[in-house]
């Protein structure tokens, strides 16, 4: 490989071959998709915006589940193959620190990621507005709410793999009380995940139409040989409302709020049926990647028209390069981001 990744090796990363008439980005989808469709469990509607990781011989996952009164929870499932779900019927559990019953009113587009000997899960929730909530766990038995980082309004929260120079690292987007038709991505740290602060600007909307609203944390960055692989989303605004798209950026590896490449195109667009058409329509969102450091395989997993779950691949070497040859970086972009 051209460019080698850091992390755990994940052997059995979900896969299917690049098709041969494939055009554009590097980037393809799995042909079976939706991997999770309409009314996947009782009492939930739609399952969409959730992330994956791999555990023990298969993998688990986090779920933004829409229960049929139409509140977003998060649920637990466990697979295989990364492809076929088993998901438990009732939402996860969470307490505080003493054990006691601590549910947020509503979680959703929850991100997962493992850092030395936690599972942290992170997603949105009302705190007294929008705004990022954060549980640990080491078994995906107990999960213990540990405190909000930010206040409102912030969401996209993303957590990095590792520590950087000692310090916890997490990508957010900070917005307004609504729906904002704006954002960027800033990066803080932590030295004990309570106490966040160095905050400092990463990316924003840089006029390109299919990023020109806003932008917000994908999948959790993945460490290459050449820098932080990042999968995000942007936002464009039509005459019929918002499209969201993935793209994708490299990152500084030490200092993460440079960013050394960004891709002008996107990498993957709304097309398919069941990322047009939907409960919230044009919508590619992705939260989660599993990947191989051995052959360089890649699967993406992202929400579909806020109704479906999707699987798409790529290669490393085909991906960093891409990004690479379609590069366009502005000041905002490669200054330290501190004013």
């Amino acid at each position: 490989m051209k460019y080698q990744i850091y992390g755990p090796e994940t052997k059995n990363v979900p896969w299917q071959d690049k098709p041969e008439n494939l055009v554009g980005a590097p980037v393809w989808r799995y042909s079976a998709n939706p991997v999770i469709g309409r009314n996947p469990v009782e009492g939930v509607a739609r399952i969409f915006n959730s992330a994956v990781m791999p555990y023990g011989d298969g993998f688990i996952g986090v779920f933004r589940g829409e229960q049929t009164n139409g509140i977003p929870a998060i649920y637990l499932g466990r697979s295989d193959d990364g492809i076929n779900w088993n998901i438990d019927k009732d939402k996860i559990r969470f307490t505080d620190a003493e054990g006691k019953l601590f549910m947020p009113e509503y979680a959703y587009d929850p991100r997962l990621v493992k850092v030395e000997d936690d599972y942290y899960i992170i997603w949105c929730q009302d705190f007294y507005g929008a705004s990022i909530g954060i549980a640990k766990t080491r078994d995906y038995k107990s999960f213990v709410r540990i405190e909000n980082p930010f206040i409102p309004f912030n969401r996209n929260a993303v957590l990095f793999p590792r520590k950087i120079n000692g310090k916890y690292m997490l990508l957010s987007r900070p917005s307004d009380s609504g729906h904002t038709p704006f954002g960027d991505i800033f990066l803080s740290e932590s030295p004990d995940m309570t106490y966040w602060g160095k905050h400092r600007h990463v990316m924003s909307p840089n006029g390109n139409w299919w990023e020109s609203l806003k932008i917000g944390s994908g999948a959790t960055p993945i460490e290459t040989s050449e820098g932080w692989l990042l999968f995000y989303h942007g936002v464009t605004g039509t005459c019929n409302g918002f499209v969201y798209s993935i793209g994708g950026a490299i990152l500084d590896i030490d200092n993460p709020s440079i960013v050394k490449y960004r891709c002008e195109t996107f990498l993957m667009t709304p097309q398919e049926w069941y990322e047009e058409r939907g409960f919230v329509p044009n919508v590619c969102f992705p939260c989660a990647t599993v990947q191989n450091s051995e052959n360089g395989k890649i699967a993406i997993y992202y929400g579909a028209a806020d109704s479906y779950v999707g699987l798409a691949f790529g290669y490393v070497d085909e991906i960093i390069d891409y990004i690479k040859d379609h590069s366009v970086v502005n000041d905002n972009d490669t200054e330290i981001g501190m004013r």
